[in-house]
This record gives C-alpha cells, structure tokens and sequence, in this order.
C-alpha cells in the first residue's frame, strides 16, 4: 500500500544541514570485513567480530549448523515541528538505534526461510540497541539475539521438512538463498543541524493563515527530517555502512460536507539537501491552496458510482501504477502459492500498452524537478541497489529480486528491503513510468473530450490529485485495488467548466485495467510516500506522466454518520478581528 503518510510521522522534515561524506570505495567485491580506528568504524567492526565469533561457535556446536548469518543496525535521528492556528501541536526529537539478525540453517537449496503456504515469515525483531558506541553493550544485544533467533530458525527447518513430507511438491524449485558478490562501503554517519527556533517559529506563522478558512475541522503545518544510517555486514564478508536523510514539509486540512462525508486535502513538499525546499512564500501559497480546496469540496456534489474514460494527473498515475502493476511484479509473490501470481507466468508476453515502459531505479536521486524518497545505495540484504527494467514497450522482462530466486531469476537486483524489525522481501524503490506515445497537457485533455463523445458519456474524469491506494495481491482475495483521489472533477465535453466533486474512490481489477490506457502527457509528476506491506513500510517513490484511460471506474466513498457540529466555529469570530489566536 502506497501512502503520503499525512497522519503518521514519516521522515518530514526541515531546512537542515546534512552531511553524508564517502571514504571509503564504493561497489567493490571484497573478501573480509572492514577493518579500522576511526569512530566511524566502531559499530561496523563490533558487528564484524560479534558476528564472526558466534557464526564460528554456532558452526562447531550447533546442530543443524548455520550456513550464512548477517547483522543489520538502523540508526534513526528525528526531529519534528507540528503547528495548527498558529501554535504547537508538538515538538519531538529522539534517537533510536535497531538490531536485525538473520539465520540461515540448512543450505541454500532448502533453509528456514523456505515459504509455506499460509505462514508468515517472522525471526528478527528489531530490537533496541544503545545508541553509544560502546562495543560490549553492542556484543551482548548481538550475542544474545543471534541465540535466540538461532533456535528459532533449528525449530522452524525441521517443520520444513516434515512439512515436505506430507504435502505437494512446490511448482517452483528454485533455492532459497542465492549467491551475492560481497561489497565494502563506508559512509560517514548522516548527520544533520535542525534549528529548532526557527522551525517552531515558521510552522506557527504558516498554520496560522489556516485562520482564515472557518469550515476546516482541523489543519497542520509539520516540519520534520530524519536521518537514516544503516550497518550491515555478513559472514560472506559484505561490509556496507551508508546513510540518507530526507527533509519534508507536509500541509494538511480537512472538513465534512453537509452530508457528513469527510473531506480533506494535503500538500508536501520533500528535499535530500534543505537547501531545496521551497521558500517560505511558496510554502504560504500552498497552504491558501489547500485551505481554498478543502472549503469548496464541503460544497461539491458527492460524487455517483460512475465507468468512462479519464486523465489521472502523474501524481495520480504514479500510485495507480504502485498499486495494480509495481506489487504485482515483487519477486517473492511470485513463488508464494497464497499469492494471485498476476505476472508470474508472463515473462516475455505483452502486459502493457507497447508505448509503455517500466524501470525501477533506486539509484536515481531526483526526477522532474524534485528529489526521490526511494533512492538506496545498498538495499537492505547489502546488496548494490541496481535499475531494473520491468517493462519494455508493454513487454514484461523482469522481476523485484531479493536473494529469494524464483524460477528464472537466480540473483537479486538489488529490491530486498525492511523496516527494522521486519524481514527482508523485495519491495518497490523510484518507480519510473514513460512512454512514446506522449502529447501535450491542452492535447491529452482534448483527446479526453473526443473519448467522451465518442463513448456518448455525460461527462468524463480528470483526477488531479491523490492521497494513496491499496491493492489485494493473494489469491484468497478479489484481486482488485483501490485509489484513493482527493481532487477530482467532471469534465464536460459541451464547453462547461470542470466540476469538482468529492467522494470518489478508483476501483477496478488490474489486467482490465492496463489495456485500456489510450496516451500520456509528456511532462512527468512525482508522488513521494511511504508503502507498507509485508517488510514494513519502506520509501518509494513513483514518476510518471499523466495518462488517459478510455474506461474507468469510480465509487461513492462512505459517508459518516456524524454531520456538522452544532455550534459555529469560532474562527468566525477571529476572522472579523474579535479575537487573536496563536503566538508571537
């Protein structure tokens, strides 16, 4: 499920100072750990040695033995500014640091991660480790969770095999685990200066213009950044330390229509280095935007349950795109009997429009003007992040690797990735939509009139915006998505002015919905976010132009039960200057 996130926290942040500084080689194969005096080093070779020592115990004693262990560290730095009407809702800061093991009993071929019809997958937890860089603290939360996931992965291979003995034979039998060049990469820890007065200073003046719209329910203002940095090393002799961070700006509002129904809008804005976040005027004028939308959407007309054609605006498309194809194409759903397996057999074949291409590229930093959320240097399996190709002019060539292979896809491409505490599947990194039948914004609308004629429909959809999407990849599921717009209007073909409309959800099924996109504009949008399934919730990001599809189908959203509050806003009151709000 791909998400903007706007209720929880997701790395927003401010203007800051980061620093990330390389020195160290990059990409190399290497043979052995890394070894070192500087600081920087301390974490990477207490894992290093901790690592070493139990995987050399474990090998002697352990019965079965370990074939392959591997430590992950997540050192998270956050701080954020929230502000609503000019005065805090919240300030926070805080750091945390979390520990991943990964066992690996048996051999490639057949180990404890191998997938069983119904049962998830679930050894690490993720649990806290200091946050100092004191060497036998580390050891000892490594000692100790290295123990108790060992047993866990002894227990779980030997109900493996008595499983195997009573139950068909899997239609793939690809290995478990697949071999991966080593690599060594150093990266100083990312760091950041958050200058907290001047943060809490602009949240409370910029959420206080929200004064001005009285029908909102609730607004925010929130400035945040986290810093990423992640250790990793394993006894193939990978040793990866490298690090992000993402500055964020998020706006949100919201109302309910007379009918009860909610309604809300949200703006964001999102930078790797602070110096590229708007100004300050260009943050105000997107606050008036959506305080200006959400109070015209508690007038439009609910949306009706409605098929015919549309133009999704890139952000739209993006997450469309997320949701019924990028899911779809993750490796490990392929070789999970519970899964629908959409694409599973259709290597080779046509899925899309053949103007059509799909690559996801976690090297890629920025697309059309704005920086990415899903760019990694090394996934989270130490792997080099690498573009894949997924489609190429409609033609399906690949898969989203981790190093679980499925058949005809022997190595990873550089996709496994997590939340702490979570195991490692492949997921979605920059998903990148373009296309070769592409014509102008003013051309694509006019092409959406002649479909609409065509089809002797009332009117036509344009979605201009969107706020996240959910789909249902397993087979014990109807096999559908769902997109969740928040800025939609008719489009008439005689001449009218668009109509906004609110309440109006994309539904339908993924192969029906492929075959109907007709062009694409030639400008690319960005949706940023935060997409959780089965490893957590990891960054994405997805670019794509605006497309136009000849059939689409919507459904009226839910409408609450609560109607309107009884008593008048108070912000009436404000707006005619009989009171003050907020703080100076």
């Amino acid at each position: 499920m791909l998400s903007s996130n706007i209720v929880k926290i997701l790395h927003t942040a401010a203007l800051l100072t980061i620093s990330t500084v390389a020195f160290g080689q990059s990409a190399k194969p290497v043979a052995a750990a890394a070894t070192g005096s500087d600081n920087n080093h301390t974490v990477l070779n207490t894992m290093a040695q901790e690592l070493q020592r139990n995987f050399d115990v474990l090998k002697k004693k352990a019965d079965p033995p370990p074939y392959f262990l591997s430590y992950e560290i997540t050192d998270q730095d956050s701080h954020t500014v929230s502000a609503s009407l000019g005065v805090l809702n919240s300030v926070g800061a805080g750091r945390n640091r979390y520990l991943d093991v990964t066992v690996r009993v048996g051999d490639p071929k057949l180990d404890n991660y191998r997938r069983v019809r119904g049962e998830r997958i679930q050894f690490t937890s993720g649990n806290s480790v200091p946050i100092d860089d004191n060497p036998a603290a580390i050891r000892q939360d490594l000692w100790l969770e290295t123990d108790r996931i060992y047993r866990a992965a002894a227990e779980r291979l030997i109900k493996i095999k008595t499983n195997q003995q009573v139950k068909a034979a899997d239609r793939d039998t690809s290995s478990d685990f697949s071999a991966e060049e080593a690599y060594a990469h150093f990266e100083k820890p990312a760091s950041f200066a958050f200058d907290k007065a001047l943060w809490t200073t602009n949240v409370r003046d910029l959420s206080r213009d929200f004064i001005k719209y009285p029908d909102l329910l609730s607004s925010d203002v929130q400035v945040s950044f986290q810093t990423d940095t992640r250790y990793f090393a394993n006894t193939e002799g990978t040793s990866v330390q490298h690090g992000r961070g993402f500055a964020r700006v998020i706006i949100t509002a919201s109302a309910k229509a007379k009918d009860g129904m909610g309604v809300s809008d949200f703006e964001s804005f999102e930078a790797a280095d602070p110096k590229d976040l708007p100004s300050t005027d260009v943050i105000k004028a997107a606050v008036k935007k959506v305080g200006e939308n959400v109070e015209a959407l508690t007038l439009a007309k609910a949306a009706e349950p409605f098929v015919g054609p549309a133009i999704l605006s890139g952000r739209a498309s993006g997450v469309f795109f997320h949701e019924i194809f990028g899911h779809r194409i993750e490796g490990h759903r392929q070789k999970d009997e519970s899964e629908g397996q959409t694409f599973t057999k259709s290597v080779g074949e046509k899925i899309l429009p053949d103007f059509l291409s799909v690559t996801f590229d976690p090297t890629l930093k920025r697309a059309a003007g704005v920086d990415l959320n899903g760019w990694y240097e090394y996934d989270d399996e130490g792997v080099l992040g690498k573009p894949v190709k997924a489609v190429d002019n409609g033609v399906l060539k690949s898969f989203l690797m981790s190093r679980s292979p499925i058949d005809g896809f022997d190595h990873s491409n550089g996709h496994g990735r997590r939340e702490p505490g979570h195991e490692v599947v492949s997921r979605q990194s920059n998903l990148i939509v373009s296309s070769t039948r592409s014509v102008s914004d003013e051309k694509l609308r006019q092409m959406l009139i002649d479909e609409i004629k065509k089809q002797k429909k009332p009117y036509g959809l344009f979605f201009a915006d969107i706020t996240s999407g959910v789909t249902t990849t397993q087979r014990a599921g109807v096999q559908a998505f769902q997109v969740v717009p928040v800025i939609v209007y008719r489009v008439y073909a005689d001449g009218r002015p668009d109509e906004l409309i609110r309440g109006a959800d994309i539904v339908g099924t993924p192969l029906a919905s492929f075959a109907k996109i007709i062009a694409t504009s030639d400008k690319q949008e960005v949706f940023n976010g935060y997409c959780g399934a089965e490893s957590g919730s990891v960054p994405v990001s997805a670019v794509s132009p605006a497309i136009l599809i000849s059939e689409i189908e919507i459904e009226k959203k839910d409408a609450a039960q609560d109607l309107l509050p009884l008593l008048p806003s108070p912000l009436a009151s404000l707006n005619s200057g009989a009171d003050t709000i907020g703080v100076n």
